[in-house]
């Protein structure tokens, strides 16, 4: 005899409705569209819209990885995928095998990932509560420390027009998000910024292994820019923070250590930093990655992350590391145990 549920199942069809028999007791039913029972493995199926738009494959034990794929399908059969633990930490890493293929772009794309996760732990860790963003660009800095969870404070300084209107925009609903549209530096004066190279706009002229390796070097356009002492704009940054621990971002083509030493003794004040820095200079006058963490142990930070930002696809050689470094006296005193 027919049970209530079977009954069920065999009437819903009948009312326009799709459904998918899953075994005993279990079912899945929806109003639009085609659903497909795709099954991976034994007691493990997937059910998707349109199967013929999707790619199963194995990626180690209890592990499968489902991708949106409009390639013909013999290209689809040929993609690979390996699956690989990282350490035991209990996460597993999917690559493609094509994409294992070019060693640096895997890497470089690992680098940044590791840096960003880094910095949310190390703000995270020392309770930062706000992140001075210094060479901001449009707020991709910003952007990304709100998709990874920092709820404080962010001030970012861009001194070039086109990118502060971006800026400007980006931070729109964020109240918690101000923007300022200048520069900083060793003094308050005004200067000229070489502009038309994206994210590489700098005061700074290319040097000429900078000239070799960017193209957009080869151009470019000049506008005279104002900038700030950061001793000079932090009363106003921190206002309304009660205990203040902020955070030292400076991304500005080869101008940290000016924007450092425009900190002057109030440099005492932040709980950590990143700098970019150049083991490759690609503009005339940098400092050194050596030259730049020796000012910044000087100040009193230690390195706790190296991530290489660009590298040489024919020597592999690094051109510049992205440097975290934090105040370890300032890390906040770990909870008692009993």
């Amino acid at each position: 005899m027919q049970t209530l549920y079977r009954r069920l199942l065999t009437l819903l069809p009948r009312l326009g409705l799709k459904v998918i028999d899953l075994g005993p007791g279990t079912a899945v039913v929806s109003r639009r569209g085609g659903r497909t029972r795709i099954p991976l493995r034994p007691g493990a199926d997937l059910v998707a819209r349109d199967n013929g738009q999707y790619a199963v494959t194995d990626a180690g034990k209890d592990t499968w990885v489902v991708t949106r794929d409009r390639s013909a399908p013999a290209d689809r059969q040929a993609r690979k995928w390996t699956g690989v633990r990282l350490g035991d930490t209990g996460a597993r890493l999917l690559l493609d095998r094509r994409a294992m293929a070019d060693e640096r772009r895997v890497q470089l794309a690992a680098a940044e990932y590791l840096c960003t996760q880094h910095v949310a732990a190390m703000l995270d860790l020392y309770r930062v509560n706000c992140v001075f963003d210094i060479g901001a660009n449009a707020g991709q800095y910003a952007r990304r420390l709100r998709r990874l969870g920092y709820t404080g404070r962010i001030v970012s300084f861009e001194p070039t027009a086109d990118a502060f209107a971006r800026l400007k925009d980006a931070a729109r609903d964020d109240p918690d998000w101000h923007v300022h549209h200048c520069g900083l530096g060793r003094e308050d004066t005004v200067s000229t910024i070489h502009t038309g190279w994206n994210t590489m706009n700098s005061l700074l002229p290319p040097s000429d292994y900078g000239r070799d390796r960017y193209r957009r070097f080869a151009t470019t356009r000049t506008e005279q820019i104002e900038i700030r002492r950061l001793d000079g704009v932090m009363e106003k940054a921190l206002d309304g923070i009660e205990e203040p621990r902020p955070y030292l971002k400076m991304d500005t083509q080869g101008y940290d250590l000016e924007v450092f030493a425009g900190a002057g003794e109030r440099v005492a004040d932040f709980v950590g930093l990143q700098s970019e820095v150049a083991v490759l200079r690609l503009y005339e006058g940098s400092p050194r990655m050596s030259e730049a963490i020796a000012v910044y142990e000087a100040g009193g930070f230690e390195v706790t992350g190296m991530y290489p930002v660009t590298r040489e696809a024919a020597t592999g050689r690094v051109v510049e590391f992205d440097c975290v470094m934090m105040r370890a006296q300032a890390a906040p005193e770990p909870p008692a145990t009993g």
